[in-house]
This record gives C-alpha cells, structure tokens and sequence, in this order.
C-alpha cells in the first residue's frame, strides 16, 4: 500500500490517499484515509509520465556536437556526426548506455519509454546471427532498470526521398519489408521475457526513409499495437516529399493512410494551420520532444491551433541531450511564449498550464505508448510520481498551483519516488541500482571512446 498526504486523481486533488495494486495495476483508491504502519509514505502523489520517444544511444553523445563547424550548423550536419558515432557502437555498449539512459529517465520521473529502435545490425550493415540481437540489448537494458518498455523496431528502408540508397551510415539500419517483419517477431519474443506492461509496436521511421508501398505492406502485417513515425521535423524534409510525393508530409500521410489512436507523429513541426486541425482530429498523438527540437533547431509546435482542434500530445527525450521531465514541458510552453511573444499558450480557455501540460502528456504518452497508464486510477498500470512537496521550489504553493511549481519552477530534486507498473525503481531520489548502472555506462563510454 501506498500513503499519500494528497494525490492527483482523475477528478481533481484529494487529501490521504490509499493506493492499493496488484500485478502492476491499481486496485483500489481510497481518499480520507488513516495511514497504515505497513504503507509507504509519500507526500505527493502524481501520475508518473511516459518518455514517448527516445534513442537511448544517442544519450552517449551528449556534449558532442556543440562546437560549431565552419559555415551552418543545422540537424543534416548533426546526422552525420552521428552516423560517425553509430559505426563503432558494440551489443554490449549499446545495451549499458540505454540502461543507464533508462534510469536517468526513472529518476527524472518517467515511468515508461517508447524506444525508437532503428540501430539493427553489424557495422557495415551485415545482420547479427540473431537479427534481434540489438533489440535483446534494449530489452536487458529495460529488465535491468525496471522501466516500462514499448519496444518501436524501425523501418528504415532508403536513404532519402525518392527511395535513395542507403548512405554508409544508415547501414546499420537498412532493412527491407519481409526483413524488418522477421526482426519484429524476433523482438517480440525478446520482449515477451519482460513484464507483462512491456510490448513491441512498430516504427516506420519517415515517408524519406520507407515508400508507399513498403508502408502499406507493413501496416498491413502488423495490424495491432502502436505505430510511431517521424514527420515534417524540418523543412527541407517537406521539400523533398513535396517534389517527390506532390503533397507535405503530414498532409499525405493523412491523405493516404488509415492513421488513427494507434499512432504517434513524431514532431510534427512544420505543418499548416490545416494539417495541424487535421492531425488533431485524426486521433493521433503528437509526439513532441521539445529539448530535442530546440538543440537542433527544429522549430517550435504549433500548439495553440492544435489544442484548440481537441489534439492529443505527449513528450519524449529523443536524443537525449538533456533528460528531464519538467524540462520538456517548460521548453513546450516557453517556445510557444518566444513566438508568439504571449503568455500561458498551452491551455485552452483559462486556468493552470502546468496542469494542462503535465495531465496532457500524462494521457497522450500513456496513449502512444499504449500503454493503460495516465492517470490514478482503479484498472491502469501503477505508473506513479511522488513528489515533495515541502522543498524550497514547492513549499508556498496551493494544491491547484502545485504542477505549476513543477514545471515552471522546479528540478529534478523534487522527484523521490518512481513507480513502473507498481515496480518500486526509485527511493528517495535514487534508482535502486544506480551505482552498478553507472559503472557500467562508464566502462562501455571508456572502451568506446577509445575507439571513436
């Protein structure tokens, strides 16, 4: 059991809230309650969020590409320092980086993770033995940490728009149809060993980097499950389908596919007023990675349009750069303010922004995820934040001001508790496993860089 001395629940704030679970669910929720000598105390109890999209390798570059090269600096520039890094990755580093990547996520108060797995096979793009051997590596990772996984596999097929060959550093990556469906039941295999809140859903990774046909054919295998695709991140990417396909990425892929609540579009920024109501309506969750999309210039989401047509969103760390889940969502807000030269934009009508972005992404990220997660309630995973709220950043704040004070005005300290479908991860601020983590990651960085 679990005490909290108040707690986020659907329909509002309630005060001495037990919370019962089973099997990773929650089984009851009982306010106005006693504490029992046997419950677990917390002060502030929230809907823990799910980091919707993430390449936990990339954690491992942090730091690295913020030297600025002679001429522009733009995301095309950033690839290809990355493709650079990829080519030396081992099985056994990738899977320390995303473990200690997974836990920095727990700590930072996300209870699962869409994994967007597009590093498939050997350097030079030959296969391991067993094609699934990344996704095993991904899959440890999550055993290791505890964090609730849905397992994303990439399609990533061409090289650019147009079906372009591969580049020698997407080899890695490359995988036709009838392939990346036998990696995808591999992975699920894999993924099958971990809890039961853990599953496989697919990724198409971009209309440059699939085709219609190939698109269509995997759809048509793999008809349950979550589909998550990267779209119009930059405008050079809706160029070229424009030239290619006639259309802007966003207003094809509406157009032409049957996309509805299992999908997530990744970013998502450079759409027109229409595309943006469309997207809205469709059912789709804008997959929103705002520290990302800000390190590489990517541009800000039109959020304003978007909430107003009943759009859902979730957040995710994507690169990884910085994890942080108050970060995210303070970046979502103030670029919208730095456009629009406006404040409190990510609300409709009146009333809290934290509130609005914290229980948005709470139920998109669960939505994209697919995961029955979100909110406290009887039935749904027992995905849980505990917060303090006594420290300094929080302590003058009133009940209905508290996710304000989280998002706004708060660090990652205030975070002491994590639960992953009732996995206790976190204690205290802590992963429970944090030093054999991080020894780990710093051996495989120390091996890796020296081969870099």
């Amino acid at each position: 059991m679990i005490f909290a001395k108040q707690a986020k629940l659907p329909d509002g704030w309630a005060s001495d809230v037990r919370i019962s679970q089973s099997e990773g669910r929650i089984t009851e929720v009982d306010v106005d309650q006693k504490p029992q000598a046997s419950d677990l105390r917390v002060d502030t109890l929230l809907p823990a969020l799910g980091n919707l999209h993430s390449h936990s390798f990339q954690r491992a570059m942090a730091g690295m590409t913020e030297y600025r090269m002679a001429g522009k600096d733009s995301f095309w520039t950033w690839r290809e320092l990355m493709y650079r890094f990829t080519e030396h990755l081992t099985p056994e580093q990738i899977e320390a980086i995303a473990a200690f990547t997974f836990m920095e996520m727990q700590e930072a108060g996300y209870a699962a993770v869409g994994e967007f797995h597009y590093l498939h096979h050997q350097p030079g793009g030959a296969a391991y033995d067993d094609l699934g051997e990344l996704s095993a590596r991904i899959a440890a990772a999550a055993q290791t940490t505890g964090i609730g996984l849905t397992h994303l596999p990439v399609l990533y097929t061409y090289g650019g728009a147009g079906q372009q060959a591969l580049q020698p550093g997407q080899a890695r990556f490359g995988n036709g149809v009838a392939q990346f469906n036998a990696l995808v039941a591999r992975a699920k295999a894999q993924v099958s060993q971990l809890p039961a809140d853990c599953q496989v859903g697919i990724a198409p990774h971009s209309l440059r980097a699939t085709s219609p046909d190939d698109l269509a054919a995997v759809l048509t295998a793999h008809p349950d499950g979550p589909i998550h695709t990267h779209i119009a991140e930059q405008p050079q990417e809706v160029r070229d389908i424009v030239s290619w396909l006639g259309a802007r990425p966003v207003a094809w892929l509406l157009d032409h596919v049957d996309v509805s609540s299992r999908w997530c579009l990744i970013h998502a920024t450079h759409m027109t007023t229409a595309e943006t109501k469309q997207m809205a309506q469709s059912g789709a969750v804008a997959g929103l990675c705002p520290v990302t999309e800000a390190n590489l210039g990517d541009g800000p989401f039109n959020g304003p349009a978007y909430l107003e047509a009943g759009g859902a969103f979730g957040v995710g760390s994507d690169s990884n750069v910085l994890i942080g889940l108050a970060e995210e969502l303070r970046m979502l807000e103030y670029s919208q303010r730095l456009r629009d030269v406006a404040r409190n934009v990510m609300v409709t009508a009146e009333g809290s922004v934290g509130e609005a972005l914290y229980t948005g992404a709470a139920r998109g990220g669960a939505q994209a995820l697919g995961r029955g997660a979100g909110e406290i309630a009887v039935g749904a995973w027992a995905d849980l934040l505990a917060i303090d709220s006594t420290t300094p950043a929080l302590c003058t704040l009133r009940q209905d001001q508290l996710l304000d004070g989280l998002v706004f005005a708060a660090k990652a300290d205030v975070v002491t508790d994590v639960w992953s479908a009732g996995r206790h991860a976190v204690a205290g601020g802590r992963h429970r496993d944090r030093d054999a983590i991080t020894s780990a990651y710093r051996a495989a960085l120390q091996t890796l860089m020296a081969a870099v």
